[in-house]
């Protein structure tokens, strides 16, 4: 549990008249509020600033549990809350109020569904843990994208308080969260600086040295991996030497050195994760007898790191020495203790006024407190003492394993690529319109022609490296599909050239390499650039102008027991087709005499998916016809 806390300070009859000025709002009779936010580090620095203030004082707690948040922002005189816009998933950061269950002036009780509020997820129910008068709604229904933390609503004891509810509330709870946030921010800024100056420890009496940085090395990279350090310390290093590989968003690149020099220290050492770009990783010295020097006095990232650890230990005994025993019992945790079976008077509440919330049943769950009590309902099921003592210890048993069973699981580290590729993909699937069309083509002609290059003329080609050529051509022919939606301007822009993404499956990932002009390129000169462009793929050396760009991608998984599947567009581009395998059917043929008759043709699918934005029906249909034709005469593809 995390706390922070707001002052709100009501003046007493003592005060100044230039005391009363300064305070933020004013509202009638004797009703003045100012509000100022303030952190505390613990609870015993928040009872003494309260034992200090010569005004009313209460705290703002932010409970953060699993799977559950919640933002409660008291003030004072009158007494009510305001209620924060909760998180409810974790990777929630903002919600829609979809609808309100309880209107201004409404009776609250404690488990009551304040309002329906859609998250990145779903559409969830906020239940209230208070009981009172819900006396102000600050964020109307259909409101969109209110951050998590923002004030919606406030609600007061007393039915009477609801008409004394200062109108200043709702700016003062915005003011609380404005100046929270800021002085989170400046925390991290100070945390984020303190980082930086450790890293960099009695530089001023270094000898000449050069920090290298966590470089940018493609558009979109702000972090990276280090993969491999090619140089070690004490190392000599030349202009243009690779000093370590890099693994970005999107391959694994080597950092050159544009400096002679040697390298003193290294900063993030092998396999450092998430290095954000900019973060010193290195110190190179000129004078060989200087690296003894700076080893001593520079300090590694990783012990940097390590320096912070210790505090999430104090922070976690600290809050849990905080909770407190049960006393009321929220809706969604009422259900966990009889599904499994916990004894409540072993859980601890964490919820204010004792509540017990849903993230303290799981930690219970997770911890293993409380499974040993069975719940009353299936013990008055049992037919006797005897069979209800026989029974229990196998119940409990089979609890705890079933437990066990659900923990038994192991983490897999993401690959920067994958990060990528995960939230592209999503990106594109949420903002991109997919339009689905699907075509079958003769493959004999293409196998036939494949078969001819290998005996007359010693050259090995792949079906797909003829697929490649095929869909260049019509997309010369086509122009109209080989284009890219602009946001920006709302309109459609044609490509100049023809460039194809390949999309090739590596350990860290899928790459897609580009092979470019396409359409210009013979067959032979495709395979010969596929081949190679895949083997950088796949041992992570592609440089960036292999891989960015490309003007339209294929995905073939005909080496696959697949016969079709609905690939997903890679932005900025329109199209993406999926190749499927071939499979050999019996279908009626018409012969040189003009008489039909049946035969064994080798078909396979293709599935264009394209952004609807670029291709309407028409153009969707006149690609996938040039591309039918160019299987059709496949020699049409050699002039």
């Amino acid at each position: 549990m995390c706390a922070f806390s707001s002052r709100v300070a009501v003046p007493s009859a003592s005060d100044s008249a230039s005391t009363k000025a300064s305070h933020a709002e004013v509202s009638k009779g004797d009703q003045t509020m100012g509000i100022g936010a303030i952190i505390g580090n613990s609870a015993a620095e928040m009872r003494a600033a309260m034992a200090k203030s010569k005004h009313s004082v209460m705290l703002v707690m932010l409970y953060v549990v699993p799977n559950v948040t919640r933002n409660l922002i008291a003030y004072t005189d009158p007494s009510h809350q305001v209620l924060g816009m909760p998180a409810l998933s974790p990777t929630m950061n903002q919600g829609n109020i979809a609808k309100w269950r309880k209107k201004e002036g409404d009776r609250i009780e404690v488990g009551d569904i304040l309002c329906e509020i859609e998250t990145d997820k779903a559409t969830l129910e906020f239940e209230s843990l208070e009981e009172g008068f819900l006396a102000k709604i600050l964020v109307p229904e259909g409101s969109k994208d209110v951050p998590v933390g923002q004030p919606i609503a406030i609600m007061v004891e007393d039915e009477d308080d609801i008409q004394n509810v200062p109108a200043s509330a709702a700016a003062g709870g915005s003011e609380v969260k404005g100046e929270t946030s800021s002085s989170n921010q400046d925390a991290k800024s100070e945390d984020r600086a303190q980082e930086t100056s450790t890293v960099n420890i009695n530089t001023s009496d270094l000898p000449p040295h050069i920090i290298l940085e966590m470089p940018a090395l493609s558009p979109t990279m702000n972090q990276g991996n280090i993969a491999t350090w090619r140089k070690k310390e004490g190392d000599k290093i030349e202009v243009g030497d690779v000093i370590c590989e890099i693994e970005t968003d999107k391959a694994t690149l080597e950092f050159e050195s544009l400096e002679e020099g040697y390298l003193a220290k290294i900063l993030a050492p092998e396999g450092s994760k998430d290095v954000p770009v900019g973060q010193p990783i290195a110190v190179t010295v000129e004078d060989p007898a200087d690296l003894e020097t700076v080893k001593n006095a520079v300090t590694s990232g990783s012990a940097v790191k390590e320096e912070g650890k210790p505090v999430e230990p104090d922070v976690k005994n600290e809050t849990g020495a905080q909770k407190a025993p049960v006393k009321r019992i929220s809706p969604s945790a009422k259900i966990l203790i009889t599904e499994h079976g916990l004894d409540t008077s072993s859980l601890k509440a964490s919820g204010s006024h004792g509540t017990l919330l849903k993230g303290d049943v799981l930690s219970a769950i997770k911890s293993g407190i409380g499974s040993s009590k069975v719940s009353s309902s299936k013990e008055k099921a049992k037919p006797s003492p005897q069979v209800q003592r026989e029974t229990t210890p196998a119940s409990s048993t089979g609890t705890k394993s079933h437990l066990k069973k659900e923990d038994s699981f192991e983490d897999f580290p993401n690959s920067q690529i994958r990060k990528v590729i995960a939230r592209r993909l999503l990106e594109s699937k949420q903002n991109t319109p997919h339009l689905y069309l699907s075509s079958e083509v003769a493959l004999d002609p293409l196998l036939s022609l494949r078969k001819d290059l290998k005996e007359q003329h010693n050259v090995k080609v792949s079906v797909n490296d003829i697929v490649i050529k095929a869909v260049a051509v019509a997309l010369r022919n086509v122009p109209e599909a080989n284009a890219y939606w602009d946001a920006e301007k709302g309109e459609v822009i044609p490509c100049d050239s023809v460039d194809i993404s390949i999309a090739v499956a590596t350990e860290k990932g899928l790459m897609t390499p580009i092979v470019r002009n396409a359409d210009q390129k013979s067959i032979s000169a495709i395979s010969s650039e596929v081949k190679e462009l895949a083997e950088k793929a796949r041992t992570g050396k592609l440089k960036p102008d292999e891989f960015q760009g490309g003007t339209f991608s294929i995905s073939n998984l005909g080496m696959f027991p697949v016969d079709n599947f609905c690939a997903i567009i890679n932005p900025p581009q329109a199209g993406i087709l999926a190749v499927g395998r071939g499979n050999k059917v019996v279908e009626p043929v018409v012969g040189s005499d003009g008489v039909e008759r049946a035969a064994a043709v080798t078909k396979m699918n293709l599935t264009l998916s394209a952004d609807h934005r670029v291709f309407d029906g028409k153009v969707g249909g006149a690609f996938l016809s040039a591309l039918c034709s160019n299987f059709g005469d496949i020699r049409r593809l050699l002039l």
